[in-house]
């Protein structure tokens, strides 16, 4: 006869004990592994404490580079981390010098556990620079870039970059590097001078053999704050960057902006040049705004003759974004610098950011090397000191694929200026297109309205809607008369059919002649 063995209480214990300690040594190993929480803890940690600027000096043969030599020095390729595991993603370093002047600490996650990036001057071509970098030890970097191949399998493009204060620049495919966006800005408006928050250390986790997404984490430091930061990065044709931040405040500021986004606009159809064979020249042309109240406004961006800043209060935040929704070449006619190929760049919130405000500030510029155009979210209560602020948001970076718009009928162009009949004195008149398929959905005989309003300085003189049929969509003709030209006048405008909104609203502001 067979006997069935049934194992005694003991020898199950003695079965199962290593089992057991098994995974409460893998539990206990996921628990220590590395993430957003650690970054956190050191934030909040360095918020307590008196903000203390670095101390490392750059070598003085660094910082006396100009910029032609500061721009020969190139990273190796061959040398880019993750190149020889073949990995999807590789990261590239940038050189300290010139301006680049303060260091930034990386680190590469691996299972969990991180570890320091140092230094290395051989992955590192100097070109023609004569430098002695075996005397400087371990400087640091200025930041780094990701690659990874967007448009094609046979190449890895450029991705992302980080370098300077809290900036990062991010590509989806086709396009071509425009606005900036940034991790906190400070006192922008109403302080005693911009405070620019700065990424002081990074921890790149290290993707799996077929990874589509990336994941980095940064510390941010600065004299008014500290913030701790993870960046969920998908590439693709919309590159969409996932934000998580909790802030610390170590004092009360003027404006702290969240989410903020800089670029540039030197002129276009609502302000044209004279002189210039291009027709435009912008890397944003307009402000756009999507309120909870379920209104969506598009403010055209304008090159003002001083610093010109303006907001919409909001009970709630749907996105807002710096857009640059003209897309046509010849609108530009710049093959080098392809206007027509820059991103837009559209904040979507993760979570409930409250009421608060979405502020524009936009400076003159005297040319296009210069970023003139800021905006941002301004929290209607800011934290008390030493207090979490957790905020997450969703950064999608759009080209020419489907961009975000409202779902009824969006600007497309607005252009300024006389057609046969003059303006009177102080009297500006603008043409603005709307398409949409709210529009397209309209009767042949449907009466559209066009409502036009003005603040107190400013007096609407004509106001019509008609038919666009180049476009298939419909045209507003506005005048307004300044009272006061000295003073800004605000103009808002919108089409109605019967009782039904049918487009965003149109918002411009005349800046003070």
């Amino acid at each position: 006869m067979r006997h069935h063995l049934h194992p005694s209480p003991r020898s199950a214990t003695q079965v199962l004990g290593p089992l057991l300690g098994l995974l409460l040594a893998l539990n206990g190993a996921a628990a220590q592994a590395f993430g957003f929480e650690d970054v956190a803890q050191r934030a909040q940690q360095l918020a307590a404490q008196p903000y203390a600027a670095s101390q490392a000096r750059l070598p003085a043969e660094l910082k006396n580079l100009d910029y032609d030599q500061a721009r020969d020095i190139r990273f190796k390729p061959a040398r880019a981390l993750w190149r020889q595991e073949k990995l999807p993603f590789e990261t590239m370093f940038f050189h300290l010098g010139h301006y680049q002047t303060e260091a930034v600490r990386i680190n590469e996650v691996v299972g969990g556990h991180a570890r320091a990036i140092p230094f290395r001057k051989d992955d590192f071509d100097y070109g023609k620079n004569k430098l002695s970098p075996q005397g400087w030890g371990d400087i640091g970097y200025a930041g780094f870039r990701v690659h990874y191949p967007l448009n094609n399998d046979q190449y890895k493009d450029e991705l992302l970059v980080f370098q300077g204060a809290s900036y990062f620049r991010a590509l989806g495919a086709g396009q071509h590097y425009g606005l900036s966006a940034r991790g906190l800005a400070i006192d922008t408006v109403g302080g005693k001078g911009e405070e620019f928050p700065r990424f002081t250390e990074f921890w790149i986790e290290r993707p799996a053999t077929d990874s589509k997404t990336l994941t980095i984490h940064a510390l941010l430091d600065s004299k008014s704050a500290t913030g701790a930061y993870q960046f969920l990065v998908r590439p693709g044709a919309e590159t969409v960057i996932d934000v998580k931040a909790r802030v610390f405040l170590r004092q009360p500021v003027a404006t702290l902006a969240l989410a903020p986004l800089t670029s540039m606009y030197l002129f276009g159809e609502n302000q044209p040049q004279l002189g210039d064979f291009r027709p435009e020249v912008h890397d944003s042309d307009g402000l756009m705004v999507a309120s909870s109240t379920g209104e969506w406004i598009w403010r055209p961006l304008i090159n003002p003759k001083g610093t010109f800043t303006t907001s919409f209060s909001v009970p709630g935040l749907r996105g807002f974004g710096l857009m640059q929704r003209d897309r046509k070449f010849a609108n530009y006619e710049d093959v080098e610098a392809r206007y027509d190929k820059r991103p837009s760049s559209w904040i979507e919130p993760l979570s409930d950011w409250g009421p608060g405000r979405v502020e524009l500030m936009q400076l003159h510029t005297p040319d296009e090397t210069h970023d003139n155009i800021v905006a941002y979210w301004v929290p209607a209560k800011q934290p008390a000191p030493g207090q979490p602020l957790d905020f997450a948001y969703r950064l999608h970076q759009q080209g020419d694929a489907p961009q975000q718009r409202p779902p009824g009928a969006w600007t497309s162009q607005t252009r300024t200026g006389y057609s046969y009949a003059k303006l009177d004195k102080d009297e500006t008149q603008y043409i603005v297109d709307f398409e949409g398929p709210s529009l397209k959905a309209l009767p042949a005989d449907a009466k559209v309205v066009a409502q036009l309003s003005t603040d107190a300085n400013g007096r609407v003189t004509e106001a019509n809607a008609y038919p666009n049929p180049a476009t298939g969509g419909w045209r507003m003709t506005a005048r307004v008369k300044q009272l006061r030209p000295g003073q800004p006048t605000e103009l808002r405008g919108f089409l109605q059919h019967e009782s039904n909104v049918l487009t965003e609203t149109w918002s411009l502001i005349l800046p003070p002649q």
